[in-house]
């Protein structure tokens, strides 16, 4: 089922979901895990994969800023799956690292990325008992038009995927130059 605003205002129950954006190398990652910092049994659901070494690299420095109270799952494309399998094992925080990744690998893979929105979209509309979920996000969309057609669907995949999870979300944050800006409500 497509959710339209007026439905997803019916059915979410609210207070749970946060939204932390901003440009790259900002401390996105940092703030959401702060937002943390009282949970007890908090997941970090990582959508990136190490597929060369600088990225293994980048890795290796996001796992050693979360304490070893943190469990991670790794998932490149089914975050409904992810958030599902935190709450079965009892995450009372979840921060999903990030879906500007998530949006590039189903764009990589020529995945529908509408589809696997929708499903995430239930997931946070219809679950019930929602720990706190905190999604890390790029603002990819505030430079040129890129000039090849596979940066311009991405671009325009992540700007979809951003604006329906804000939509969705209770509080968004802006974070810029290491400054957050809390920009809903």
């Amino acid at each position: 089922e497509i959710f339209t605003m007026s439905k997803i205002k019916k059915k979410y129950a609210g207070g749970k979901i946060a939204v932390v954006t901003g440009v790259a190398r900002s401390g996105k990652s940092d703030f959401a895990l702060s937002l943390a910092k009282n949970a007890k049994r908090p997941f970090y659901v990582a959508t990136g994969w190490a597929g060369d070494e600088e990225m293994k690299e980048r890795i290796r420095k996001h796992r050693e800023q979360r304490s070893r109270k943190w469990t991670t799952i790794e998932e490149r494309f089914s975050l409904s799956k992810a958030i599902t399998m935190a709450i079965e094992e009892k995450a009372d925080f979840i921060v999903v690292d990030c879906l500007t990744l998530w949006t590039s690998n189903m764009v990589l893979e020529k995945m529908a990325v509408d589809i696997e929105l929708e499903k995430l979209a239930n997931c946070l509309v219809l679950t019930k008992n929602l720990p706190r979920i905190v999604f890390v996000t790029n603002e990819v969309g505030c430079g040129i038009v890129p000039e090849n057609r596979l940066a311009r669907e991405f671009r325009d995949a992540a700007g979809i995927v951003n604006k329906k999870i804000a939509k969705i979300a209770n509080e968004v944050y802006l974070l810029v130059c290491g400054i957050e800006t809390r920009l809903k409500p």
